[in-house]
C-alpha cells in the first residue's frame, strides 16, 4: 500500500521515476546526489518507498530525541555520533554482515552547500564490505529520481570518484550552483 501512494504522489507531484537495481544485487552502499535541499529527502522517501528499497542512511544522533528518534529508526535512520573519533566504515561492514539485502545511503558532499571534495566513507565502506555502489540521483531540472549505474570500485579511490562525478555532472540538484561541478 505505501509503495503504491508514495508512487502516486511522487507522480502527482509532477516527477519521473528511472532505473532500476538489477535484481542480483542484494547489497549495496547507494549514492545520493546530488544534495543540495532538504526537499531531497522527502523526494527521495517518496522515490524508495515507490520502488519499494528499505535504504538505511546515517543521520547524526542529535537528531535521534523523542519522538523523532522513533520516526528516524522507523524510516531507516542509523544513528552517527560524529563527535568521537571510531572507525565508522567497519561498524557499518558489520551491518551488512548481518542483513541478507540492505542498502545503505549515503550523501557523499555531506552537507547541502557546493563541496568540491567529496567525503570518502561511501567508497571505503563498499571496498571493506565488498558490495558495489549504486548511483543513485534527483535531478530537479527534469523531475527526474533515480538510479544510474552500478559502480565496482577498483582500489583507486580518486580515479573512481572522478568516474563517479561525471555520471552527476549533468543532474541538477534544487540549488544548482551547490551541486557537482
Amino acid at each position: 500500500m505505501i509503495k503504491k501512494i508514495s508512487a502516486w504522489l511522487f507522480t502527482t507531484l509532477g516527477w519521473r521515476m528511472v532505473g532500476e537495481i538489477p535484481p542480483h544485487i542484494k547489497k549495496y552502499v547507494l549514492v545520493a546526489a546530488p544534495h543540495t535541499s532538504n526537499w531531497d529527502y522527502l523526494y527521495g522517501r517518496l522515490f524508495f518507498f515507490a520502488k519499494g528499497i528499505p535504504v538505511r542512511m546515517l543521520i547524526k544522533k542529535e537528531l535521534f530525541f523523542f519522538p523523532l528518534g522513533f520516526f528516524l529508526t522507523a524510516l531507516g535512520g542509523i544513528p552517527v555520533d560524529r563527535s568521537k573519533k571510531s572507525n565508522l566504515t567497519y561498524d557499518l561492514v558489520r551491518i551488512f554482515q548481518q542483513y541478507e539485502h540492505l542498502a545503505i545511503l549515503f550523501t557523499p558532499e555531506g552537507t547541502r552547500k557546493y563541496s568540491p571534495n567529496w567525503k570518502k566513507g561511501f567508497y571505503y565502506t563498499a571496498e571493506a564490505a565488498h558490495v558495489p555502489i549504486v548511483l543513485g540521483f534527483i535531478d530537479y531540472e527534469k523531475k527526474i529520481g533515480g538510479f544510474g549505474p552500478v559502480f565496482e570500485p577498483t582500489g583507486n579511490v580518486e580515479a573512481d570518484l572522478e568516474k563517479i562525478k561525471v555520471f552527476y555532472k549533468n543532474k541538477k540538484g534544487k540549488y544548482p550552483e551547490q551541486g557537482v561541478k
